[in-house]
């Protein structure tokens, strides 16, 4: 069984996303996407134009916009990245192509509220 929710290649969202599940954009996202304590994978043929946060991001295709990840931003060799990226481990393929800024940074810690 497959438990990553996916935008698939034909389907163009424009506002905000938010995702408390693994999720995969092969589509086109305009806005904003948050991917609460799962990954988000951004494939090939993918363009995302959106700030992004999520525990663990991996490009492969277009992005543009800043990118905030609680553990790590991994950089395909066909990406293209055009933004700030924060995360406390940033990795990039050669044949990357990135525009824009890294910034190594500490591990942000996500209050989650008490159960009652």
């Amino acid at each position: 069984m497959n438990n990553t929710a996916q935008i698939g290649s034909t389907i163009q969202i424009k506002g905000k996303v938010t995702a408390t599940e693994p999720l995969t954009i092969a589509g086109q996202v305009v806005g904003s996407v948050e991917v609460i304590g799962h990954p988000l994978t951004v494939t090939e043929a993918a363009r995302v134009t959106a700030d992004i946060i999520a525990h663990t991001i991996l490009i492969s295709g277009f992005v543009s916009g800043n990118l905030c990840a609680d553990a790590r931003i991994v950089v395909g060799a066909s990406a293209t990245v055009e933004g700030e990226l924060s995360a406390p481990a940033v990795s990039i393929a050669d044949g990357a192509t990135l525009t824009g800024r890294v910034q190594t940074a500490e591990r942000r810690v996500v209050a989650l509220p008490l159960a009652s």
